[in-house]
This record gives structure tokens, C-alpha cells and sequence, in this order.
């Protein structure tokens, strides 16, 4: 773990700001609707900001942010901002190609916020919490699912600000589909235990080449 280079040190760090700073810049650039685009990079930027002052203090490893998991999970919410969710070209490729009737890189969006955020929330558990073993890889999934249930409770009231029931489900994404919400919060869950079940795996496997290498000796 890496979590103690200084800023001014941290290249990697470096790399992923200013590659994300020239990608968020180019997507601000004529989006398709720029109201939904502002509410929707709400998240990267309090994200961004909340890391900046929390550096000092608490700077996770490399790995963690995990600086890489969030600078992939903030690259795909912000293209799929600027598209307005709806209307990315992988949706369109989709709807064209296999007549889809409905969008999906919501679907992955969702996915990998439990896929990876787990990673860093339980990093943050470990350090701060000092949880090990059982509850650093049940209580991120939990936490996961936390975000995502206030996500959707939050996009439920912008959606009640938008004015009118077709405007509302318009904002929100159901797209039809009157169990979107639960769906797209059952695909943070099932993210976030896969992430842990992989971590939980290998850090089986360790312990159990530990084990059969102490008998062996």
C-alpha cells in the first residue's frame, strides 16, 4: 500500500487527474441536455473535491482510487452524462443492432459503482474502522447498496422538481420499466458481492497456501 506518497510525488495520481480533466472538458462540450448534464456531474465533482480534501489526512493506495477504479467508474458516469444516459451511442449501436427496446449502459454504470466502490469503502473500513476478516467484505457490499438506494431517492426528488409524471419518469430513466430502481440497485449489489467474493477468494487462497506450507515445513 502506497496511501503515503506526497501529491507532489504521486504520478500516477498526476496522469489520472489531467487525463480526466481533458476528457470531463471535451464531454462539457454541447451535451445533449444541459440541465440533466449539470445534476448528473454533481457526483464527479463532489467526488473530486471530497478527495482533494481529504488527501492529507486520508490518501488511499494507488490501487484504492482504487484512484484508478474511481477515475474508470467517474469516466463512465460523465460520458453517460453527457449523452444524457438515454442516448449513448453504445444504446444506440444496441438499438439498432439487436433491436433493443430499451437502454443498458445505465445497467453498467450502476454494475460497476458496486464493482468498485466496494474496493474503496473497504480500504476506508480497514483504516479507519480496523474491520477485518467477515464484516471488511460484508459491510462495503452494504454500503454499496447504501449509495445506491440514496441515489435513487435523490433522483426521485429532482425527478418530482421536473413537474409532471412524464417529465419525472423521463429524468429518472424508467423507460417503461416500473422496477428500473430496484433493478439498477440490485445491479450495485450484485457488483459490490462479486468484488468482495473475488477478494474473499484470494485472500482464502493465501491463507491456505500458508497453512499447507507451515505443515509441509
Amino acid at each position: 500500500m502506497n496511501h503515503n506518497i506526497p501529491f507532489s510525488q504521486n504520478k500516477l495520481l498526476h496522469l489520472l487527474i489531467v487525463t480526466f480533466a481533458i476528457f470531463w472538458g471535451i464531454l462539457a462540450i454541447s451535451p445533449i441536455d444541459r440541465m440533466q448534464w449539470l445534476i448528473e456531474n454533481l457526483l464527479p465533482v463532489g467526488t473530486i473535491i471530497a478527495l482533494a480534501l481529504s488527501y492529507k489526512k486520508f490518501a488511499f493506495s494507488n490501487l484504492s482510487y482504487l484512484y484508478l477504479l474511481i477515475f474508470i467508474f467517474l469516466c463512465l458516469h460523465t460520458y453517460a452524462g453527457h449523452y444524457s444516459y438515454e442516448k449513448t451511442p453504445f444504446d444506440m449501436w444496441l438499438k439498432s443492432s439487436f433491436h433493443t427496446q430499451r437502454s443498458f449502459y445505465d445497467c453498467i454504470v450502476h454494475f460497476t459503482f458496486g464493482l468498485f466502490w466496494t474496493y474503496v469503502f473497504r480500504e476506508i473500513l480497514i483504516r479507519v474502522a480496523v474491520q477485518h476478516r467477515f464484516w471488511s467484505y460484508t459491510i462495503p457490499v452494504a454500503i454499496a447498496l447504501s449509495f445506491s438506494s440514496t441515489f435513487e431517492i435523490i433522483e426521485m426528488l429532482a425527478a418530482i422538481l421536473a413537474g409532471g409524471q412524464a417529465a419525472g419518469e423521463k429524468y429518472v430513466g424508467l423507460q417503461g420499466d416500473v422496477f428500473d430502481t430496484q433493478k439498477d440497485m440490485g445491479l450495485a449489489l450484485i457488483g459490490g458481492m462479486i468484488s468482495m467474493g473475488i477478494l474473499a477468494w484470494i485472500a482464502w487462497r493465501k491463507k491456505s497456501r500458508v497453512v499447507t506450507h507451515e505443515r509441509v515445513i
